[in-house]
C-alpha cells in the first residue's frame, strides 16, 4: 500500500501540491455527487428529441468518464467533465424540435464542432483567448460562477421557483425539500466552522439520510447491481449528408461558441479562486485541459450525446481541498461505477446537493474583492460580468458582455493602450455574434 501511495504521490504531485490521498478522494466524491444529476437530466432532455433514454444514460456516463479520465491523467487538474447543461437543451429543443433537424444531424454537428475545437486547441487559439481575458474580468468570472452555482442549488432545492409575474420568487418554505436543503446548509456551515474534513460530503450524506422518511430520498428496491443499458441505439449515428445546409453552419458555430467560452470561463474562474495560476498568470497545463474538453466532445458525439464540457461543480471538490488529477480520476471512476450502480448514485436528491452548491458559490465570491473599485473602467465591466453570468444562465454570455463593456469603456476613455489586440479582436467577434 505504501508503494502504491508513493507512486500516486509522484505521478500526481500530491506532496508538491500540498494535498493528501484522502483529501483528493473526498474531493472527487464531492464533485461527483454535486454533478451526478446529469446522469438523469441529460437522458431526459435529449430523450425529448426522440433519442433512446436508456442508451443515453450509458452514453452520458461513459463520455463523462472518458473526458474526465483524460483530464486526470494528462492535464492532471481537478476538473470533471460531462455533457453540458444548457447546450443539451439547445441540441434538443432548438436544433431538433425547433429547427426540424434529426438528432442524427445534430450529433454530426457536435462531432464537427469537437473537431474544430481540437484544431483551435492545437493552434493555441483557445490559450490565447484565456490569456486575453483581463485580470479584473477573471476575478468577476470566478465570482459570477459562484452566484451561478448558488443559483442552481437554490433552484434545485425549490428554495427559489419560477414566477409568472416577477420571473423568480420564494418557494414553499414548509416543503420537505426546502427544509432539508436549508437544514443541510446550516449543518454543513457548522461542520466547516468546526473545520471538519469533508464537511461538504458529510453534509450531503446526512441530508440524504434525513430525506428518507420524508420521501425526498428514494431508496432503491430490488437489485442495486445491474448491467448498463445498451448504447447501440445512439452509438455512431451520424448523418453527414445533411450538414450542407446553411443553418447547420450556424448550429456548429453556436455549439463551438458556447462550448469554448463555457470551458474557458470555468477554467479561469475556478483557477482564480483556487490560486492555480502560475507566476506568469497562466493556467498550468491549460492546453492539455482544453484537449480533454474538445476530445470529450468528439467522444460524446460518437457515443451519442451533446457536447461535453468542464463542469462548474468541479469547484465543490476544489473547495474540499482537491488540487490534482487524482480528484478528477476519482470522479471518472465513479462515473464508470455508476453504470452498474445507477440506483445507488441516483438516490441522492437535489435537496441534499443544494447546500454544497450554495456554500461553494459563497467560496467562489472571494476573488471579487481583488477588483479595484476606484478604477471604473475595470470595476464596471467586472460588475457587468458578475451580474450577467447568472442572470443569463450562461458563462459564455457573461464573458461576452464583460469583454464588450471592458473594451468599449477603455477605448472611449482614451485608455486603448491598456487593452491587448487579442482582447479587441474578441470584442469584435462577440459584437458580430450578437448582431447575427
Amino acid at each position: 500500500m505504501k508503494i502504491k501511495t508513493t507512486t500516486i504521490d509522484l505521478y500526481f504531485g500530491l506532496s508538491a501540491a500540498g494535498t493528501t490521498l484522502r483529501t483528493e478522494l473526498v474531493a472527487g466524491i464531492t464533485t461527483f455527487m454535486t454533478m451526478a444529476y446529469i446522469l438523469a437530466v441529460n437522458p431526459a432532455i435529449l430523450g425529448d428529441a426522440g433519442m433512446d433514454r436508456a442508451a443515453l444514460f450509458t452514453a452520458t456516463a461513459v463520455s463523462s468518464a472518458l473526458a474526465t479520465l483524460f483530464m486526470a491523467l494528462v492535464a492532471k487538474l481537478p476538473f470533471a467533465l460531462a455533457p453540458g447543461m444548457g447546450i443539451n437543451a439547445f441540441f434538443a429543443y432548438t436544433v431538433v424540435i425547433g429547427m426540424g433537424h434529426s438528432w442524427q444531424t445534430a450529433l454530426t454537428a457536435v462531432f464537427l464542432e469537437g473537431l474544430l475545437f481540437v484544431l483551435l486547441t492545437a493552434l493555441n487559439v483557445r490559450g490565447l483567448i484565456i490569456n486575453a481575458i483581463p485580470q479584473p474580468l477573471r476575478h468577476a468570472v470566478s465570482a459570477g460562477i459562484g452566484l451561478f452555482i448558488a443559483f442552481i442549488g437554490l433552484q434545485n432545492s425549490g428554495i427559489i421557483v419560477e414566477s409568472p409575474s416577477v420571473l423568480l420568487t420564494m418557494g414553499n418554505i414548509k416543503s420537505p425539500s426546502v427544509l432539508i436543503a436549508m437544514g443541510g446548509l446550516i449543518l454543513t456551515a457548522v461542520l466547516l466552522v468546526r473545520k471538519v474534513k469533508g464537511a461538504l460530503l458529510f453534509g450531503m450524506l446526512i441530508a440524504t439520510v434525513i430525506g428518507i422518511p420524508f420521501g425526498i430520498t428514494q431508496v432503491p428496491h430490488g437489485n442495486l447491481l445491474s448491467l448498463p443499458p445498451s448504447i447501440a441505439p445512439v452509438f455512431f449515428k451520424f448523418d453527414f449528408k445533411s450538414i450542407l445546409s446553411g443553418d447547420i453552419l450556424v448550429v456548429i458555430f453556436t455549439f463551438l461558441f458556447v462550448d469554448m467560452f463555457d470551458t474557458v470561463g470555468t477554467l479561469v474562474g475556478i483557477c482564480d479562486k483556487a490560486d492555480m495560476f502560475d507566476e506568469k498568470g497562466n493556467i498550468p497545463r491549460v492546453k492539455q485541459a482544453l484537449f480533454a474538453d474538445s476530445l470529450g466532445t468528439m467522444a460524446g458525439a460518437l457515443l451519442g450525446t451533446s457536447p461535453v464540457t468542464t463542469y462548474v461543480e468541479s469547484a465543490a471538490g476544489i473547495a474540499e481541498g482537491g488540487k490534482t488529477g487524482l480528484t478528477s480520476l476519482t470522479v471518472a471512476i465513479l462515473f464508470l461505477l455508476s453504470l452498474f450502480l445507477a440506483p445507488v448514485f441516483m438516490m441522492v436528491p437535489s435537496a441534499a446537493t443544494a447546500p454544497a452548491l450554495i456554500i461553494v458559490g459563497f467560496f467562489m465570491m472571494s476573488p471579487f474583492q481583488k477588483i479595484r473599485f476606484d478604477e471604473i473602467s475595470e470595476a464596471l465591466p467586472a460588475f457587468v460580468t458578475l451580474v450577467m453570468l447568472p442572470l443569463t444562465y450562461s458563462i459564455a454570455d457573461g464573458i461576452v458582455f464583460g469583454i464588450l463593456s471592458y473594451v468599449l469603456i477603455k477605448l472611449l476613455s482614451g485608455k486603448v493602450r491598456e487593452v491587448s489586440p487579442v482582447t479587441i479582436i474578441l470584442a469584435l467577434l462577440f459584437a458580430a455574434k450578437l448582431a447575427l
